[in-house]
Order: structure tokens, then sequence, then C-alpha cells
């Protein structure tokens, strides 16, 4: 796991550019910690940060073929390294190090960027064939692994965060539209940022980059294929693919631990790995009913784990904001982004690895909002013009005891989901200032994915759209990005390429029923995961943020959003008068709120660099782990 950066100039550049690729790699010293690794020439440069995973003292990058002319940087693990390994030596190859990230160069001789086809892991690499004069850079299947770019006229620059591209763009703009979407989605989706000009490598993407331009490819699309099997034979290889995908996630010259929470995902990875040695589990919660800590220790009990757990104090949350915000690079207004990292930070003080269990909802159906096509299935039979005219007609009524429920079941699917985040929505044009601004609408921006995906039942269609949005950009960023800010690497065998194969065939019936989600995969864990987590609702992670906002800390909150700088594009009485009905208990807007609180912190500190030396956060980041409750 490591920190990457590379420069690609499409004429022979004239600037030395020893001292930027060394600033770039520097912004991300939380990212590799162990050692650091520099390539330059005539055209270009290579950055690199290490945290030492595989092949400690072997494997340091930038990686070089046997003849030197094809260099490597690569973020991530490649978890099918030794079965690569073997076959590339028996077609000759000669390897210099035992480490996981040469396989890429002997398999880009092999097969070019065909290459990516024969990898299991995640990934975000640059290769530069110097024959050729070329960059392919690619990004993982589902994007575990970031990669933010930004393009000129003089040059190609891409890194694993996006405080290094700042380094090298000519001014920080606030990008307007993406801010529209940020609204919504309480992140950014798809390839943009919220600074201008500033993107990003879509998952499943490479690009190729030489002195005639940049070309970027898809080479993975997600596809759920269901193939008539029993519940029996679905069952078997659930078992079998993810005892498999457990097993290759443990490779590790490191101490390695588990994230474990109330939930079946996280329980079901802690308990595979139990099978292989006795293992540290780490839980972070909230004082309260919900509180994640209960429940997580009397897992740990029951496989007895190493059991680290940390009860957040509301002063603590609130102090670990400012961290956050400079670790996160992109706003996401996700509340349990923090708890992450404050278990981030738990889990560095004794391991350097961790497994988690991200990707499980996403691909076997684990989201109760996949249960809403059953509920509306009874207005199936009515046709497209009479539920049309039907919304029509109950919008404007007064409220009454059923009417959202016929709302929904009068508007398609393309018009209700967007993904488990929807904040702010028709809102959005009350709150921008700039009302000649020309954005797609929310449903607009996941039009062409429900029209690519028609074939598929709404269930499906429903993971396909997270797939695309809530996973990447929420789910997989703050897992990313939290973890790499306390030195960790974070590991998520629900999102191998090979459990999706299987997941992608299982039907939805056996997947969704109205009293359950993820059915099949909790049926082919029952006799693994113990008896009071195997059926437990899913909630999410509690963080109470309403509640958080209704004390004193509110009033603290309103104050930075009003002295923020955001009131340049955001309609600040709007948002106080949110304030003042969330504050008196006549509404619930907590996450309206926090998702506006997150964009001014963000804006003061990326937009407007104000922010404290990168020598003080060096500090903090080398303290940090100092401080965490065991």
């Amino acid at each position: 796991m490591c920190g990457i950066n590379g420069l690609y100039y499409f004429t022979q550049r004239t600037t030395d550019v020893n001292i930027i690729i060394k600033k770039m790699a520097e912004k991300m010293i939380h990212r590799g910690p162990d050692s650091d690794g520099f390539y330059t020439d005539k055209r270009v440069a290579l950055g690199f940060r290490r945290l030492s995973i595989i092949d400690i003292e072997g494997a340091n990058q930038p990686l070089y073929s046997e003849n030197g002319k094809i260099k490597l940087l690569c973020n991530g693990e490649i978890y099918n390294f030794k079965e690569l390994r073997q076959k590339l030596i028996k077609k000759g190859h000669v390897f210099s190090t035992k480490g996981d990230a040469e396989t890429i160069i002997h398999l880009y001789e092999e097969y070019g960027k065909d290459l990516v086809h024969h990898l299991r892991g995640m990934f975000a690499f640059i290769l530069y064939d110097s024959d050729k004069e070329e960059f392919l850079v690619s990004r993982d299947f589902f994007g575990i692994k970031p990669l933010y770019y930004y393009v000129d006229e003089e040059k190609f620059a891409c890194s694993s965060e996006l405080k290094s591209l700042l380094e090298i763009i000519p001014s920080r703009e606030l990008d307007e539209e993406s801010l529209a979407y940020y609204l919504t989605f309480q992140y950014v989706p798809f390839e943009k940022t919220m600074v201008k000009n500033i993107l990003k490598l879509l998952p499943g993407h490479l690009m190729i980059v030489n002195k005639d331009g940049i070309q970027i490819e898809r080479y993975f699309k997600p596809r759920f294929n269901p193939v008539a099997k029993s519940k029996e034979e679905y069952k078997a290889e659930i078992k079998e693919i993810l005892y498999d995908s457990v097993s290759l996630h443990m490779q590790s010259d490191v101490p390695i631990g588990c994230f474990l929470s109330s939930g079946i995902d996280s329980t079901a990875i802690a308990c595979l790995m139990s099978k292989f040695r006795r293992i540290n589990t780490f839980s972070v919660g909230f004082e309260g009913p919900n509180n994640e800590c209960v429940y997580s220790s009397q897992t740990a009990q029951f496989l007895n784990s190493i059991h680290h757990k940390w009860v957040i104090k509301e002063e603590e949350y609130f102090n670990s904001i400012p961290d956050f915000i400079h670790y996160i690079d992109e706003p996401v207004a996700d509340p349990s982004a923090i708890a992450l990292y404050l278990v981030s930070k738990l889990a560095a003080t004794k391991v350097k690895v961790v497994l988690s269990g991200e990707g499980a909802d996403e691909l076997f159906a684990g989201y109760g909002i996949y249960q809403e096509p059953l509920a509306l299935k009874r207005f199936e039979i009515l046709p497209d013009s009479l539920k049309k005219w039907l919304n029509k007609i109950i919008k404007p009524l007064p409220d009454f005891y059923g009417k959202n429920y016929l709302l929904r079941g009068t508007t398609p699917l393309s018009h209700r989901f967007l993904g488990n985040a929807k904040i702010f929505t028709d809102e959005v044009k009350d709150i921008l200032l700039n009302k000649k601004l020309v954005y797609k609408r929310p449903f607009e921006i996941v039009k062409n994915i429900y029209e690519d995906y028609k074939d598929l039942d709404p269930v499906k269609q429903m993971q396909i759209i997270d797939i695309y949005t809530w996973l990447p950009g929420d789910i997989l960023t703050k897992g990313d990005k939290m973890s790499m800010a306390n030195s960790l690497e974070l590991r998520v065998p629900f999102l191998d390429i090979e459990v999706f194969k299987v997941a992608s065939q299982i039907p939805t019936e056996y997947s969704i029923t109205p009293t359950q989600t993820k059915a099949i995969l909790r049926e082919a864990l029952a006799s693994l995961v113990p008896d009071f987590i195997i059926n437990r609702k899913k909630l999410g992670f509690p963080v109470p943020i309403a509640k958080f906002l209704r004390d004193q800390q509110g009033q603290e909150v309103l104050k930075t959003i009003k002295l923020s700088g955001i009131g340049k594009y955001i309609n600040l009485n709007y948002i106080e008068n949110l304030f003042k009905l969330h504050q008196r208990g006549k509404a619930d807007y907590g996450r309206k709120l926090w998702t506006i609180y997150i964009l001014a912190l963000w804006y003061k500190m990326y937009i407007k660099n104000n922010n404290i030396n990168d020598t003080q956060h060096i500090h903090l980041f080398k303290e940090s782990t100092k401080s965490a409750k065991i």
C-alpha cells in the first residue's frame, strides 16, 4: 500500500521536476511513511511513498524490468501474484523481488494493456514504457484504490491524492457543477471532483498517455447475469469463494487484523480469518442504545479474538474533524467516515493491515431500500400512463397516511432511486446562488446507467446504481483515505473479482425477501457466524449527528459555515432556517446540515488554503496513534 505520483510532458520538458515530484510525494507521507523512491528523465517523473507490507526489504519502487526500459509504481495489492509469478517464470521471466507488484511488469511484457484482465486485487498503477515513451495508467475493477489526474497543454499529472495535484495546478477553483451534485449525493460522483480541472480515473478504466495526448478505455463493466441453480449450490459457492478470498487477503509480512462492527459483513470476515489464526479485532461506537461496541464485544468473545474498542465521545469526534478534512481530499459528508478514521487510528497501534466487510451490501443486496420493489409490486399491474396521472393528482394533496407510499408506487425507479444517499434534490436550485449554472438534475446523472441496464429487475438495477455511485464515491473513498491517514492498509475481501462473479449470478429472489436482505449470504454463513448476528437488521453505522447538532455544538457548526466563505455559492439564509427548525426539534435536518458543514470546512482548507502547515500536519500524524484509546 502506497502513494504514487506521475508527471508526463507532451513535449520534452524544460523545467526541473525533481523538486515538484518530491513535494507531491511529501503531501502523502501518511500513505507511505516507510520509504520513498523517484525516477525522472527528459519526459517523465515518478514519485513514490511506501507502506511496506510484502517483501519488506526488497520490493521498493519504482520497479524496473530486466532491461530497465519499463518502470512501475503501484498502489495496492495483487492477491493472485504467487500464481501469476509461477506462470510467468515458466514463460521465461526473471523476477528481482518477492513482492506482488512486479508481476504487473512481466504481465505487460506478455499482454500489453490487457494485463489488467489477469489481475485479482486492488490497485492503481502507473507503468512507463520508455521505448514507446508512454504511460499506462489503470485503476481496479471497483475503485478500491484512488487515482486523480490533471491535464493541460504542457503535461499530464496523476496521483493517489488530490492534495498532491494542488502542487501543480495553476489555481484552486471550486467546480460549481460538482457542487450541485455534491449537495444531492453527499460526495461528487463519477469522474469530476470539487476542484476544477482535477478529475478521477473511473473504476475499471485504464488510460494511455503519450506525446499525442491521453486515451481512456474501459476494461471492466459490472454485469448481473442470474443463473438458475439451487440455493444449496449457491450457498456452497459463496462459502468456498469467500474462504478463498479471505485466505488470499491475509497474505502479509506484517501484523494483520480486522474491523468488527455489529453487522454480518465484518463478522463474516472475522470468522473466516479466525479459521487461520487468532486475530486482533477493532471496534468503535457511541454511547446510547445502538452502541456498536456492545455487539462487537459479544462477537469478539465468541471468536476469542484480541479485541480493542473505543467508545467515542462527542468532543473526540469533533476534535478529529480538522484531520478528517485534511486527509479526505474530497468533501464526503458521511458522518461514519470520522468514526472510520478513529477506528483506523486505534487499529494502527497494533497492526499494519486490516480486513473489512465493505462491498457485501452492493454485491449481495444488503440495503433495506432494496426491499422497496417488493413492497411496490402491486403497482406493476397499472399502465405507466395511469401511474403518471395518479402521481400528478396525489402530489399536491395535503399529507395523509399512505401518501408517500402512493407517490413511490407511481414513480418509476429511475426517478426515485439515486443510490444510498439522497440529501438535497429539488432544493439544490434554492440553495445555489448561481441561478445561471448549467448542470444536470440528479436523476439525469444516472439516466444512462438505467438505460444501459434496463434488462435487469429493479433490485439489480439498484445494486448497479450503487456500484457506480455510492460504492466508489462514498464507501471506498472514506475507506481508503481514513485508513491511509493512519498508515493502515484496508483490504476488502467481498470486493474480489472472483467473489463478484459468484454474486453476479445469484437470482434476486434468493437475496431479497419481504423480511430479509442478503438472504442467501446469511444462509450460506449460518454455520459460521453467531446466531445473535446472523439475522440482525442492518443499521448502518449509527452516528448521532442529529443530536450533536441540537446542542451547543450546533451553534458552533452554524458559525463555522457562515465564516467559511461558501456564502459565495450557497444561500446561507436557507441553511440558517434549516438550523433553526432542526434545533427547535421541528424536523430532522441533521444530514443536510452536516453536508453543508463538511463542504464549508473543506472549502476553507482546500480552496481558500486556510490550512495548518505541512510540518504541523506531519507532527500530528506521527503523534495521532499514540492517543488512541484501547
